[in-house]
């Protein structure tokens, strides 16, 4: 169940009624008229099934609630009550499957902004791996995957592609770009310095790798692994089930990718620095496209729920 808590001009707050009242899957509808001083107005407080939010919310931002007053949403962890569970019973379909794209906006918005931490992270995850592929270290690969936040700019040009929101799709862009851009050349510079100090070696990176040898050879499986991980990321986002997303970090090696064209370019080694960018490359178009399907489905799948919904509502 999620709650929301609206702040509504005095004028709107009989509209806002209306469509809570008439929105399956709603319960627990509470009216404080006159209470809110900043905007002033009156609060509105209910519970909706995770299953009918989207659609609910839908309906109050076309009312202007967002502008001219507030809309916040929070999830219930535990509800005591007969209401609420006829309102999830009466909402379709299940709640773990709901996407509510107003928090999927937010949410990628936020994981998407080029930012000091997110640079960070980028960064020390590509140094993190350049030690895995020189060492020929899996676990340091496999730890500088769940390190890497680059995945928040590849659900975000996803979710821009199916929400036509082009300002979030060059923000993604961006981030993504430039982020890789700074953690492969600031990984550069520290090849450079381990190499000087003895810790690499041009004929470490060159010999035999068993364990990493993976990250400069794509394939048509590196292709699949890529789309299976993108559609799962994808609905790890929308879904209750956002614990699957640390599984899709470890699975797809970008960060490796990256990590070893930059070790790669630091020793003139070009066969590796580009087998690895395309490495690189395939997993990210890989992702972006199942993620983007996957939101595509989603959005068609609900619009027809949200049809049988208004037709119950109407009947």
């Amino acid at each position: 169940m999620l709650h929301l808590r609206l702040i509504t001009p005095a004028d709107k707050t009989d509209d806002a009624i209306r469509l809570i009242e008439g929105t399956i899957g709603t319960t627990h509808l509470c009216v404080l008229t006159g209470a809110a001083r900043d905007p002033a107005g009156d609060v509105v407080m209910c519970d909706v099934a995770r299953e009918a939010g989207d659609e609910l919310l839908s309906e109050l931002q076309r009312l202007g609630l967002d502008a001219s007053g507030s809309i916040s949403v929070e999830n219930i962890d535990l509800s005591l009550s007969k209401r609420a569970e006829k309102a999830e019973k009466d909402a379709p379909g299940e709640s773990a499957d709901a996407v509510l794209w107003e928090h999927l906006s937010e949410a990628t918005h936020e994981e998407s902004t080029l930012s000091v931490t997110y640079l960070a992270f980028l960064t020390l995850a590509t140094m993190i791996a350049a030690c895995g592929v020189v060492l020929d270290n899996a676990i340091l690969i496999v730890g500088a995957m769940a390190v890497g936040p680059e995945f928040g700019p590849l659900a975000g040009i996803c979710t821009a592609a199916v929400q036509r929101r082009p300002r979030l799709a060059l923000r993604s862009v961006i981030a993504l770009l430039v982020g890789f851009a700074v953690a492969m050349l600031v990984t550069v510079g520290f090849s450079l310095f381990m190499d000087a100090v003895g810790l690499f070696t041009k004929e470490q990176l060159e010999g035999d790798r068993p364990q990493t040898g993976f990250v400069y050879a794509p394939d048509w499986f590196s292709f699949v692994v890529a789309v299976l991980a993108g559609a799962a990321g994808t609905l790890s986002l929308t879904s209750a089930k956002s614990g699957a997303l640390v599984g899709v970090a470890i699975s797809v090696t970008t960060v490796p990718a990256a990590a070893n064209a930059a070790v790669a370019l630091s020793y003139g080694d070009t066969v590796q620095t580009w087998g690895s960018t395309e490495q690189l490359l395939l997993n990210l178009l890989g992702i972006i496209l199942a993620g983007t399907l996957t939101l595509l489905a989603q959005k068609y799948f609900w619009a027809g729920q949200h049809r049988r919904l208004r037709r119950r509502a109407q009947a």
